[in-house]
């Protein structure tokens, strides 16, 4: 009867909290949505912009097309790459190093590829392996910059459906200084500063050895953490500051600042669609993107509650709860709240390891990345490629039905529809072919089983899977049983968050470059309308068929296989 007392308890208390949650975002929704339109539209500069720009070069005033701007986008990650990469090899002779050595090649270049992609993959244990210089000028940047490369893109897809007969989409320069300096950085102040009054560490401590009740000695780690969770979080990031994330209680103390974390991995996702109906000029298209995203996440957190309550499996039918993995002071329902809120966005933080779910209900964090991660998906990110599903909805809507293949006053040609096909390719290449080769090549396949897979057999296979996902989907969590620290994985990983990152940015500023060179379509009788419910079912359902033709096959090989037996 205590058990049964205490898990209603702990399952009111998750309702609460999923309450709570909603509230916020729905509070937050307008004036943050507002504010961001406002930010990306207004004609002023502020006095300290405008000295950045003289500094770096930058005619504020001068517009670029969509190659222009890929090209700024790329460039800038490209030398962001050669210095996170650059700073890591150079650690030992860095002040506030802790004394720790370089980082080793293969591991520096996955590293780098991580944060420069917003994946925050991380195949090392952070307070054994950077010093707080990396951590700080390398690690924390990425976290800000990579941010504001996400949102820079979505407001340029925004403007190409707003322009008529256009042939610039803005200037890259402008939107990554705005989004990083009247967006990213004040928010992140007030929420480490929230943080570190929860209890979360900022200090410059180092190492700490200290003796415990029993007489025996332990070494507490210190450092800048409250200012790195911020951003981590805000940006959709995902990396932690020590090994164990925001199951860490340096990182993550309490069920409050749990909550509040939650709250900043989705609250510019969620209040974008937001902004896209406001520099649009029509609402109603922000609502029904909100409301697919929203469908999703609900239907997803509760899909994924219900299996870890279930407890399926032998180990957690003898325990009498799937607690294995999971902190104590988050309980099953603060913790699935939180790993679905980090795989529907592209932030990876995790604050309960993902390898420790029922089988089924570790499924469920690879089907949000394999989704898209649209829902509400990462910073910027989440609502371009929510908008690229929309574009191929609109079509498959008009072939149903005979309506004419137009979204927002853009007509869908061949050129639009084959670069959303592409879109929609890119990832799942990535993901199947990189689990592929992890075991159709002899020599991998007998590293990977030897030295990478902890639990060998069908379980194996969904630790490969899932880091393949993670990785393409630019989301940075892990099955924690995957030793990635390898010359294989290092390399085969880093490609695909790269390629994975970059290679959707660029079709969608080509969609948006040709949408802005297009004049506006009167809407007229054969015209689908795009706001309506009906709309938001068929955006939801081909979201969830594309996914679902796509990965069935190889689910049916790991956590479906494991699950059913």
């Amino acid at each position: 009867m205590g058990a049964g007392i205490s898990t209603g308890a702990e399952l009111w208390f998750g309702i609460l909290q999923a309450a709570v949650l909603i509230v916020a975002l729905v509070l937050l929704y307008r004036p943050v949505g507002d504010y961001m339109a406002r930010v990306f539209s207004t004609p002023r500069d502020l006095k300290l912009e405008r000295g950045v720009y003289r500094l770096i070069g930058v005619n504020p005033e001068s517009e670029q097309t969509w190659r222009a701007y890929a090209r700024g986008v790329l460039a800038f990650s490209a030398v962001g790459l050669l210095l996170v990469y650059g700073l890591q090899r150079l650690q030992a002779f860095l002040p506030q190093s802790l004394g720790l050595p370089a980082v080793p090649e293969g591991l520096a270049f996955n590293t780098a590829a991580s944060f420069v992609a917003n994946t925050n993959w991380q195949s090392y244990s952070p307070e054994q392996t950077m010093g707080y210089t990396v951590q700080l000028a390398g690690l924390t940047v990425q976290n800000f910059v990579s941010a504001a490369v996400g949102l820079a893109v979505a407001v340029a897809l925004i403007r190409g459906f707003a322009r008529r007969g256009s042939t610039t989409i803005g200037n890259f320069w402008v939107d990554l200084i705005r989004g990083l300096g009247r967006i990213l950085l004040p928010i992140a102040l007030l929420a480490a500063i929230a943080l570190i009054a929860g209890g979360v560490v900022q200090n410059f401590a180092g190492f700490t050895d200290v003796t415990t009740v029993s007489g025996g000695t332990q070494t507490i780690p210190g450092g800048p953490v409250a200012s790195q969770e911020a951003i981590k979080l805000l940006g959709t990031n995902g990396g932690g500051f020590f090994n164990a994330n925001s199951a860490h209680p340096f990182e993550n103390p309490t069920g409050w600042t749990n909550l509040l974390q939650i709250l900043l991995i989705l609250v510019i996702p969620f209040s974008l669609p937001r902004t896209f109906g406001r520099m649009i000029g029509d609402h109603r298209q922000g609502y029904a993107i909100a409301a697919v995203m929203g469908t999703i996440f609900l239907v997803s957190t509760f899909a994924l509650s219900a299996l870890e309550l279930a407890g399926r499996g032998s180990a957690p039918e003898l325990a009498g709860a799937a607690m294995e993995g999971k902190e104590v002071r988050f309980g099953i329902l603060g913790s699935t709240l939180f790993g679905s809120a980090s795989t529907l966005t592209s932030t990876g933080a995790v604050n309960s390891m993902h390898d420790s779910y029922t089988a089924l209900g570790g499924m469920m964090p690879m089907l949000n990345m394999m989704l898209g991660e649209v829902a509400p998906g990462g910073v910027g990110s989440g609502l371009y490629g929510m908008l690229v599903l929309a574009i191929i909805a609109v079509f498959v809507g008009g072939l149903l039905v005979g309506r004419t293949p137009e979204y927002l006053g853009k007509r869908i040609g061949p050129k639009e529809i084959k670069l959303a096909s592409l879109y929609i390719l890119v990832t799942p290449t990535l993901v199947l072919a990189g689990t592929a080769l992890s075991f159709a090549i002899p020599g991998i396949r007998a590293d990977v089983e030897a030295t990478s897979i902890l639990n060998p057999g069908v379980h194996g296979m969904s630790e490969v899977l899932y880091a393949f996902t993670s990785a393409a989907n630019n989301n940075g969590s892990a099955f924690a049983g995957l030793t990635a620290n390898t010359p294989w994985f290092n390399t085969a990983l880093g490609v695909a968050m790269l390629l994975g990152r970059f290679l959707p940015i660029v079709l969608v500023l080509a969609l948006a470059g040709s949408f802005a060179a297009q004049q506006r379509v009167p809407e007229n009788t054969g015209t689908l309308p795009t706001h309506r419910p009906q709309f938001v079912g068929l955006l939801t359902a081909v979201a969830v068929i594309i996914t679902a033709l796509t990965y069935f096959p190889v689910l049916a090989l790991g956590p479906l296989a494991e699950g059913l037996v």
